[in-house]
Formats: structure tokens, C-alpha cells, sequence
């Protein structure tokens, strides 16, 4: 394939863009890749050399597009930046946190206070209001939604990011578009051609043989998988939503228009691109349609197109899914590190909870084997809670090989974080609760389900205190076992469960809600006041993040070591990389705990001085028989001395 056209000047006299030769080296490197995998998905459709020229032009006008000062960044970052440990983010919806976007600018002193640099805004694309679940029904995916602003609200927004060092991430759904997307309303008006862009079938023969086999995903809301559409009389495909219609990538066209919207998002000014649902984007009958080979085939090809023509941008794939898929998205054999640069760690993130619920850490060691097949050059989005639910997405075979009763521990875990348990602290509510299959996941913002709703609720000051102790202790897990940390909104000043969601039918149907706050800009303006909830939690939360951007050897370049479990209630792990050591030790018991020097020793540091950058003291490691203690909740951050 001849990639590289002669630059003629026009009979009108007009100079002719210059060839721009990165991006012609990059390309050239790059196009054996592109072509296999693009031939590995679509080389059986006749027209597949015609779109694979399609997907080449545009990949050369999407870096003809790129901004001078976007190619000059590219060539500022590494090819790990996003590795660094100086990276912290924030998650967040615009709306909901300060109006539309043109409130953000007058935000980010905010962000940086907290030692925020990284923001990932939540979906700000065209979404039809009452069927947008939460931006993730996308109408237009170049228009900003109006009650967000404009797209020059954004441009001005990311001019203001980067002149302050700040990086973005925004999500593109790929898996489904709304059926109020141009696509959608050309198939409903009988276009064969944008029929073609999705699932759709004039009977129920296919629609029976997926759903045979394809899990439900909203049971409550939204059971099965298609929807009959009255207009053109077909079935369609929605798995999440009736008014989600999922996209075709079957059909070449499908994936070189959002390819174009990708590179449209990298051109934007986007660092960080996180792809929502990716495990869902191949669909195969007699099959669960998640996490099929074809996904991973689409991923790599998708970072092969990114990094031709925007190499600035990493992407992040979303995908909830089990310990051993998850690390699928990474890429594997020779496409190891070539795939996905992000990836959530939802397992570790759930088995955080588990240990705070059960002050146990046994079930979250017998599930590191998994993670830890992270490969080199990728990282972690590490976090305490996001928009969604927390699911429990650890495998049975972690509970079942401590001695525990799979079934009997997850129950206790749904009435522990739904408050049902006696003399349980939290208050969350389950969410998706499935009656055939019992699985359930949980809703609740980080205070309430440490307990500070609850306190406060009760007027409980030692139960207060105990819940700030929490909250500390679980970002600060997150925050340095390895990866980007990412704090949701709201929980760096201690935000409680609003229940307004229930008045709300846009939203009553959805408990998430409850856990997406509406900011109060005169509660936040409380973390000045000392001894205030808010300044207790947010200046703990800075801390942590000052601390982390101060350790070069938590840079995700290295790597992570759990101790041996001497006390099951204390999880304790070394991280290590040419910069240094460093050893987090974390008590998920409410009581104090006791771990031996041994642990340290055993793992060859017993000659060391270690110095918390928590509690601003300097520790020697003790004798066999002597031991570390640590209160309620308590932990260190060590760097290792000497």
C-alpha cells in the first residue's frame, strides 16, 4: 500500500502542506501492524483493502489536524509519562461539581490545593436528557452536551489545564451509541446502509440465539438483551439500555468512524482517553459477547491508529471483569504492553472494601497472583470508589482457598455495606441485586460506607473519628499500591449519601445517584476551618498526595512485594524501582494490631531504618520478638533508609 502521496501545488498557486515526516516515520513503522490486525477482523469482507485505505487517510488527516503546540507536547512526554508518580487525578461530572464548563477554569486552584493534576471529566457529549444514562447514551460525539457549554468551553477549559501543567482525560463510548445518534435515526428510517452500523434483525431467530447465552446486564432495569423498534420494525440490539443501541463492529465502517472520533478527542487536547465497556464491543452467539478475542484484536488496533497519529494520548480500557481477563487488556504474547496503557484495578479496589468489611486480608492475597501479571510499561487507574457501584469482582477461588464459604462471605459482605448487618457502621444500598443468581453490587459514597453518616447521624464522636481514620486509610491504600490514583469527587471532603436521587425519575430508578453529589461550594469552603470534618479530611487527603509525588519510588516502573501474612488483619507491601524502596504497612483490624519484625526481616530488610512520611517518624527494624504496632486503622508509609 503506497501511503506516502507527492505534495503537488494546485493550479490555484496555493503553497502545498509540507510533509511531515514524524509522522510519515511513525506510519511507516506501524503500517505492517495495522494491516494484520485490521486483516485479522475484517479480512474476509471484499472491500477490506478499500477500507484499510480509508482508515489510513484518516489517520494522515487526523495528524495534519493536530495542533502545533499538541505535536510539541507529544514530543515533551515520554513514552511512559503516564508512569510517573507526580500523576494524581480527580474524576468527576461537570455539572454536578461546579455548573458547566465554563465554571471549571475558576476550579482548578481547587484541584491543585488538593494536589490534583490529572482530571478526568465525566461523559460532556450529547446526551438526550431522561435516556443519557449518566452521558453514556451519546447523541453526538463532537457536540458538547448544551447544559455542560460549548466546545470552545472545553478548548478554553484545556488551554487553561495546560498552561498549568494539568493533563485531561475524557471517556468515548464505543460499545453503543443512543438512539437519538444520527446513525440510529437513519437505521430506524430504514437505511440499510446505518442498519448495518448496529445489530438489527427482522426476527427473533439471531436476537434468541444471543440472548441463550448472554448475561443480563441490568436485570432490574433493563432485562434482556434487544429491543423491537417500531419505526422499521426490527429487532435491535441494547445491552445496557433500551435506548443504547450497540454498535456493529462487524461492519469496517463502524470502526473508521470511531477511530476518526478518537484521534477528534486526542486533537481536543486529551491525555488520557478512557474507553468505556471495551469487554463488550465483539458480540458472537453461544457466547457471553465479553472479553472475545476480537476485542483485544480491536484494542490493539485502535492504540496502533493513536499512536501514528496522536502518540501523545494513552487510552484506558474500562473493563469490570475478572482478575485474569483484566490483565488481557494489557495485551499479551507479542502484543504485551501494546493494547491498553490503563486499566482499572476494580479487583483490588473490591478487595480493599472486603478487608475494611471483614478487617481480614486473606481473601485479597489469595487474589494477587492475577494482578500481579501486570505488565511492564502499563499501569493501574488505582482507586477507593468511582461513579459506578462497587462490584465484587474477585473469583470465589480466592474466598474458597482461605477456608471461607463463597457464598456465605459475599452475603455478609451485601448486608455489611447495606447497613443490614448488626452493628454495622456503613450505609450504602445494593445495586443491580439479581434474585435468580443472588449477585448484587454497592452503592454508597466513601464517607457513608466508612461510617460517617452514620456518626454523624447518631452524633457519635468516637464513631466519627473512626470513620475519618477510615477514609484516610483507604485512599491511602489506593493511593500508593502502584498506578495512577484517581480521588472521586466529593469523597476529599467527606460528602454523605444523597438521597435526593429518589425524587428525581431521571434518576430514581438508579442508586448510583446517591453517591454522585451535588457540590456544595460552602461545605468545601469548610476544609479551612481546623478541626472541621471537611479540613480533617480534605488536608489528610492532601497529605497523601503530597507524599506520593514526593517518592520517586512509587513510580509505576517498578516492582510491588506483599509481605507474608504474620497478622491476617495488616496488609503490608514493598515497592521498589532504581529510584528506591518503599513499604506500605495498612491495619484494616478496628483494633490494634501487632506484626513482627520478622515480616521486614524475612523480606531482606532487616538492616533498615524506615522512615514514615505519615506520622513523620523514624522506625529501626526490631527483633523477631518484638513488633510494629499499629492502631485502629492505622498505616505507614515508609521509605526505606540505610
Amino acid at each position: 500500500m503506497n501511503t506516502t502521496k507527492a505534495q503537488k501545488n494546485p493550479k490555484s498557486g496555493k503553497k502545498a502542506k509540507p510533509i511531515d515526516s514524524l509522522f510519515e516515520a511513525r506510519l511507516a513503522t506501524a503500517l505492517p501492524t495495522i494491516q494484520r490486525l485490521f486483516e485479522e477482523i475484517y479480512g474476509q469482507n471484499p472491500a477490506s483493502a478499500h477500507h484499510l485505505e480509508m482508515l489510513v487517510e484518516r489517520l494522515k488527516k487526523a495528524s495534519d489536524k493536530r495542533s502545533v503546540s499538541l505535536k510539541k507536547r507529544d514530543k515533551e512526554k515520554s513514552e511512559d509519562w503516564f508512569l510517573s508518580n507526580e500523576h494524581c487525578g480527580m474524576s468527576l461530572y461537570v455539572d454536578r461539581f461546579c455548573g458547566n464548563l465554563s465554571q471549571m477554569p475558576s476550579k482548578l486552584d481547587y484541584l491543585e490545593e488538593l494536589e490534583i493534576n490529572l482530571l478526568h471529566l465525566m461523559p460532556i457529549f450529547e446526551s438526550p436528557e431522561g435516556e443519557s444514562d449518566g452521558g453514556y447514551a451519546v447523541s453526538d460525539y463532537r457536540k458538547v452536551d448544551a447544559k455542560f457549554g460549548t466546545i470552545e468551553d472545553l478548548e478554553h477549559l484545556v488551554e487553561k489545564m495546560q498552561q498549568k501543567g494539568m493533563h485531561l482525560m475524557l471517556d468515548i463510548v464505543l460499545n453503543h451509541t443512543s438512539h437519538h445518534h444520527e446513525w440510529a435515526k437513519k437505521a430506524k428510517a430504514g437505511d440499510p446502509e446505518f442498519q448495518d452500523f448496529y445489530y438489527m434483525y427482522e426476527n427473533r431467530w439471531l436476537p434468541n440465539q444471543f440472548d441463550a447465552s448472554m448475561p443480563e446486564i441490568f436485570p432490574e432495569s433493563s432485562p434482556g438483551n434487544f429491543t423491537f423498534v417500531e419505526e422499521c420494525q426490527k429487532w435491535v440490539m441494547t445491552v445496557f439500555h433500551n435506548y443504547q443501541w450497540d454498535l456493529n463492529f462487524r461492519n469496517p465502517r463502524v470502526l473508521i468512524e470511531m477511530v476518526d472520533h478518537i484521534l477528534f478527542y486526542a486533537n481536543l487536547g486529551v491525555d488520557i482517553l478512557r474507553i468505556d465497556a471495551p469487554a463488550f464491543i465483539w458480540k458472537e452467539t453461544g457466547t457471553s459477547s465479553q472479553n472475545l478475542p476480537q476485542v483485544h484484536t480491536l484494542l490493539q488496533l485502535i492504540k496502533a491508529c493513536v499512536k501514528v497519529s496522536t502518540p501523545g494520548m494513552a487510552l484506558l480500557g474500562e473493563a469490570i471483569v475478572s482478575p485474569k481477563e483484566i490483565i488481557k487488556y494489557f495485551g499479551t504474547g507479542e502484543a504485551k504492553a501494546k493494547e491498553c496503557d490503563f486499566a482499572y484495578n476494580a479487583t483490588q479496589m473490591a478487595l480493599q472494601w472486603d478487608m475494611l468489611a471483614t478487617g481480614d486480608t486473606q481473601v485479597m492475597l489469595a487474589a494477587q497472583h492475577d494482578i500481579l501479571q501486570k505488565p511492564q510499561g502499563t499501569s493501574w487507574i488505582s482507586y477507593t470508589r468511582c461513579h459506578d457501584d462497587i462490584g465484587l469482582g474477585f473469583e470465589d477461588a480466592s474466598i474458597r482457598n482461605v477456608g471461607k464459604d463463597a457464598w456465605e462471605h459475599r452475603n455478609y459482605l451485601k448486608d455489611y455495606f447495606s447497613g443490614k448487618y448488626p452493628n454495622s457502621p456503613a450505609r450504602g444500598a445494593l445495586f443491580s441485586s439479581n434474585p435468580k443468581t443472588g449477585d448484587a453490587r454497592i452503592s454508597g459514597t466513601l464517607a457513608s460506607l466508612c461510617g460517617l453518616e452514620k456518626g454523624i447521624y447518631e452524633s457519635n464522636e468516637a464513631e466519627i473519628n473512626l470513620s475519618v481514620q477510615k477514609i484516610l486509610l483507604m485512599q491511602a491504600h489506593s493511593f500508593f499500591i502502584g498506578g495512577l490514583p484517581m480521588v472521586f469527587y466529593g469523597d476529599e471532603v467527606g460528602y454523605t449519601n444523597d438521597y435526593s436521587f429518589e425524587n428525581d425519575p431521571t434518576k430514581s430508578y438508579d442508586n448510583r445517584w446517591m453517591h454522585r453529589p451535588l457540590i456544595d461550594w460552602k461545605k468545601n469552603d469548610r476544609r479551612n476551618d481546623a478541626g472541621s470534618l471537611e479540613n480533617q479530611i480534605f488536608t489528610g487527603t492532601q497529605r497523601l498526595l503530597a507524599i506520593r509525588k514526593s517518592l520517586d519510588m512509587v513510580a509505576d516502573r517498578g516492582l510491588l512485594e506483599w509481605f507474608s501474612p504474620h497478622n491476617i488483619h495488616v496488609a503490608a507491601f514493598s515497592r521498589t524501582n532504581e529510584a528506591g524502596k518503599f513499604i506500605g504497612v495498612f491495619n484494616f483490624g478496628g483494633s490494634e494490631a501487632f506484626l513482627t519484625w520478622y515480616a521486614f526481616r524475612e523480606k531482606g530488610f532487616g538492616d533498615a531504618v524506615l522512615h514514615d512520611h505519615w506520622s513523620r517518624k523514624e522506625f529501626s527494624v526490631g527483633q523477631d520478638h518484638e513488633h510494629l504496632i499499629l492502631a485502629p486503622y492505622g498505616f505507614h508509609l515508609f521509605q526505606v533508609r540505610g
